[in-house]
């Protein structure tokens, strides 16, 4: 494989991976925060509406082309804005309402999975036996999180967990469906776009919901959560998001989804005084498992399994580090094999930006 120095300034990409993990994985704790004193759904909108502006005033800088063109890139931005930024968050929002950030990060963490379920039947992207294995281990994973029981199936905590499963399932069909409209436009671009539809569509939600701008505290602790989901989830966390995805591809830059429930652990215990159950830690387990068995291919691959010519001396160390670390610093010409892995259908947006 080719291999060429693109900057010898930007982080390494183990560095940009736990950035991201970090400032996405927080962002559970501070939604959380927020909801105790704006709408869900104004928050959200006023959150990307402000996000959106400064991405686009980004991009106006740094691209080579602001605004989309032709059917094909509004569509692509209506879809993205639609599902990924829109649906997935006003349900995240109102799933939050009842269930804790770092249970809320272990059942949208399924994303992935059922991105790859959604473009087996959208995209003819066959899953094999162990593939839907996988998908169905992870749905196990969501039920044990949930800690499911028909007697109590209209719990506030249910409900809410439902809501997260749905708004990941709008994610992963926002991710298969943008996938044959991707075009030249860049990331950054359409990414700001996007934004902006999702906040408008976020407010339409709001008013349809008869949320009061009335109602909103704005105390210290509401202003630093809108504060840090706009500059540093929204932006900073985007602008992350996309030098990891040109540096390692998509196909790892997707594994952030497994480490943000670890971090929004951490910061619930540390900021909010929250525990984490043990069936919670059992449902991520399956989930993260499920994942392994979806992308079982990739899996192999990393591992040095099936005629790779490269064995790593500690497979399941490398594994987990390499697809971080790939690199130490540099950006890769990657060849055609590499650009069929990398390229999967499966994974076009298939992270959880929070």
């Amino acid at each position: 494989m080719l291999r060429r120095i693109r900057s010898q300034f930007l982080p390494p990409d183990a560095t940009l991976f736990v950035a991201l993990a970090t400032v996405w994985g927080l962002s559970f704790v501070a939604i959380e925060a927020g909801l105790a004193h704006v709408p869900p759904l104004f928050f959200a909108a006023l959150r990307y509406a402000l996000a959106g502006v400064l991405v686009l005033a980004y991009a106006a800088v740094t691209t080579d082309r602001l605004r989309p063109r032709g059917r094909t890139e509004w569509l692509n931005v209506a879809v993205v804005g639609g599902f990924l930024v829109g649906a997935y968050h006003a349900l995240l929002y109102l799933g939050q309402l009842s269930v804790p950030g770092p249970v809320a990060a272990v059942v949208v963490s399924l994303s992935p999975v059922l991105t790859a379920a959604f473009a087996a039947v959208l995209l003819d992207d066959s899953l094999d036996a162990v593939a839907v294995g996988g998908f169905l281990l992870g749905l196990v994973g969501v039920a044990v999180v949930a800690d499911f029981d028909l007697g109590g199936l209209l719990t506030a905590d249910v409900l809410g967990i439902g809501l997260l499963f749905v708004a990941a399932a709008a994610f992963a069909l926002g991710s298969v469906l943008s996938t044959p409209l991707r075009t030249t436009l860049a990331d950054v671009s359409m990414q700001a776009w996007a934004m902006l539809v999702g906040a408008a569509a976020l407010f339409a939600g709001s008013i349809a919901r008869g949320e009061s701008v009335a109602t909103v505290e704005w105390t210290t602790t509401a202003v630093a959560a809108l504060a840090y989901l706009t500059l540093f989830s929204g932006v900073l966390g985007f602008l992350i998001y996309f030098a990891l995805h040109e540096r390692v591809g998509p196909a790892e830059s997707n594994l952030v989804s497994y480490f943000q429930p670890i971090v929004a652990a951490l910061a619930g215990w540390a900021l909010l005084g929250q525990t984490v159950t043990e069936t919670t830690v059992l449902g991520f387990l399956g989930i993260f498992a499920g994942f392994l068995l979806v992308k079982h291919e990739i899996v192999r691959e990393r591992l040095g399994v099936g005629g790779v010519h490269f064995a790593p001396r500690n497979p399941m160390l490398t594994f987990s580090c390499r697809v971080i670390e790939r690199g130490r610093g540099l950006t890769f010409e990657r060849d055609v094999a590499s650009e069929d892995l990398y390229g999967s259908t499966t994974s076009g947006f298939g992270h959880d930006a929070d």
